[in-house]
Formats: C-alpha cells, sequence, structure tokens
C-alpha cells in the first residue's frame, strides 16, 4: 500500500499512520452489481495516510483525486460511527481545515486511530 504516498515525500518525511476502507464496502448492492470488483478496487487504489507533516489522501484508480493539507492548517478530525461502525470499528473521518476546508472519507478503518494519530502529531 502506500504507492502514491511513498512517491510524493517530501525530505525529512515519514509515514506515521497508513489505512484503507473497511471491509464493510463489501456489504451493499454497489458491490454485488459489480461482482464485488468495484470495491475491491476502492480498497486497494484508495490511500489514506498521516505522515509527520501533513495528511495525504489518494482516491481514484483511472482519474485520482488528492487531497493534502499541512497539519498546522487542520483545525480537527471529527471521527462520526453508527452503532454498525462502532460494533465493527469503521467510520466517517472529516478534516477540517484553517480555512473552513471540509472535506469527508466515509468508511474508513479505524476513524478513531486515524483522529489519535492526528492529534499525537499535531
Amino acid at each position: 500500500m502506500g504507492n502514491y504516498v511513498d512517491n510524493n515525500l517530501i525530505k525529512d518525511e515519514h509515514v506515521e499512520l497508513e489505512t484503507t476502507y473497511h471491509w464493510i464496502i463489501f456489504c451493499n448492492l454497489r458491490a454485488l452489481l459489480t461482482l464485488f470488483i468495484a470495491p475491491m478496487i476502492d480498497r486497494y487504489s484508495d490511500e489514506f495516510a498521516i505522515t509527520n507533516r501533513r495528511v495525504i489522501v489518494k482516491t481514484g484508480l483511472i482519474s485520482r483525486k488528492t487531497f493534502e493539507m499541512n497539519l498546522s492548517k487542520i483545525e480537527s478530525v471529527n471521527v462520526d460511527q453508527g452503532i454498525l461502525g462502532r460494533i465493527f470499528g469503521y467510520g466517517t473521518i472529516t478534516i477540517v481545515g484553517s480555512g473552513g476546508t471540509r472535506e469527508t472519507f466515509p468508511k474508513i478503518q479505524n476513524p478513531l486511530g486515524f483522529r489519535k494519530k492526528f492529534q499525537e502529531l499535531s
């Protein structure tokens, strides 16, 4: 994992935490209709990482969307978990930047660990 992240690290930067989508993404109609290929592509092509300097998120296989923000520019990392998310260990993380930028990423594996690592580094 982390091909995009590893290729875009800057000098003296290293990865503190990497995560991906939770296996729950395989439990929906989209997965069933695509014979589980679409969620498999999402799980293995999308990257979520916290480095010692920034948060890096890359989504997409053919068309790519990236989100990179310095840790000092992030106001908060919010976690939303429903009851199933609490039981199975997944949730939605929302990263709020200092300029009001708000990015949401659903069904992330171990969202509380993601937020905890951000808080340790900031």
